[in-house]
């Protein structure tokens, strides 16, 4: 069976997790990788573009690096990048079999898709790489990519998300990510001065180098940092995620530069796909919150749609300020919030509302509510 039917007969999300299973088989055949250096990344938000690009700096620093992300938008490939590409479907497919040559049937079966494509990457890593970008899933400790021994762990920006798996409140979410680091540890600015205390008491209990993104680089390179994003009309929150990438690599021994940054991509992180639209596959009210800052002076048409777990009427409310109109994209999973709850909703809040439908290019549009969403709209470009 090849990887893409493999990968379709394999559930996407789970109503519970077994925390056991995943170690369990990777014991059985951690023989087989010979693991490169790991930096992970655990957090809430920023996880995607900060660790793209760190990445992207040790590529263009002449270092074999590969980055492992989750969920990808428009192909699977997305989420294995290595070298500066996506995966082919070659090297993935040859993956694929190997793989299926180490693993019991009765394991493959258990193994769930993120766990799966969690062992996909890592055996990839181990043949091409030098370094890994391991972004955890949705949580940390019980994460599957925290089997791994990490060189550095990034705590990105922790807030509320995944609370049914992770807590329901911040102590919660943050203790159970926290937990994931068991070595030195970078802690990107946070919006919680909570987080820093958990951090704090982390490192203390392991005996581990506490770093803080927001200072650990001389005063000089982040002006030069912040005229970089002014110059290349960044979101002013990237200025923290960039930051983040530069403080890691500065503590595996190289030198930063911000004109490193060059040619960098970051796909659907508040990127303009046209003068006029602007997508982002923020989901909850943390990215509300800084997509809300970047479009500050203007109004935009919200193409938009959620799932039914996650705080939409919160998020929306965030937004109303530079909500003109709500145009709802149908993205046709069963984890969609039902169109009169959402409807509801948006007639409480006094937001006009219709069915998306096409682009007016005499208008401006920000696509954003989570990666399925972006993928519905750009297909239906």
């Amino acid at each position: 069976m090849s990887l893409r039917e493999f990968l379709n007969h394999k559930p996407l999300y789970y109503d519970e997790i077994d925390y056991d299973r995943f170690p369990k088989i990777y014991k059985k055949i951690q023989i087989y990788f010979q693991l490169p250096k790991i930096i992970h990344i655990v957090g809430t938000n920023a996880k995607g573009s900060t660790g793209r690009a760190l990445a992207h700096l040790l590529h263009v620093s002449d270092s074999k690096v590969g980055h492992y992300s989750s969920p990808h938008i428009l192909k699977f490939n997305e989420r294995i990048w290595i070298n500066g590409d996506d995966a082919s479907d070659t090297l993935l497919e040859n993956a694929h079999q190997s793989l299926q040559q180490l693993l019991t049937a009765s394991d493959i079966e258990a193994l769930s898709y993120f766990e799966y494509t969690t062992l996909l990457a890592m055996l990839l890593f181990c043949e091409h790489c030098d370094f890994v970008v391991l972004e955890a899933g949705l949580g940390g400790e019980y994460d599957a990519t925290n089997v791994f021994p990490k060189d550095l762990s990034i705590i990105t920006p922790i807030g509320f998300d995944h609370e049914a798996f992770l807590g329901d409140t911040l102590t919660k979410i943050a203790s159970t990510k926290l937990r994931s680091v068991n070595n030195d540890l970078l802690i990107a600015n946070q919006y919680d001065n909570l987080v820093y205390f958990l951090a704090l008491k982390r490192a203390d209990k392991i005996k581990k180098d506490l770093y803080f993104a927001k200072s650990f680089l001389d005063d000089s390179f982040y002006e030069n940092l912040q005229k970089f994003i002014e110059k290349n009309n960044y979101p002013s929150f990237f200025y923290d995620n960039f930051s983040t990438a530069f403080c890691a690599f500065k503590i595996l021994g190289f030198e930063p530069n911000v004109d490193l940054l060059n040619d960098l991509k970051l796909f659907g992180r508040c990127q303009k796909i046209a003068p006029n639209v602007t997508i982002d596959v923020g989901h909850n009210p943390m990215a509300a919150k800084a997509i809300l800052e970047y479009f500050r002076t203007k109004k935009v048409i919200l193409v938009y749609n959620s799932y039914n777990d996650k705080e939409y009427q919160k998020i929306l409310s965030i937004l109303k300020p530079i909500i003109s109109e709500v145009q709802i994209i149908d993205i046709n999973n069963k984890r969609e919030v039902l169109q009169k709850n959402l409807e509801d909703v948006l007639v409480d809040l006094d937001l006009p509302y219709t069915a998306f439908s096409e682009i007016d290019k005499d208008k401006e549009y920000l696509v954003f509510g989570s990666f399925s969403v972006v993928e519905k709209f750009l297909l239906c470009l």
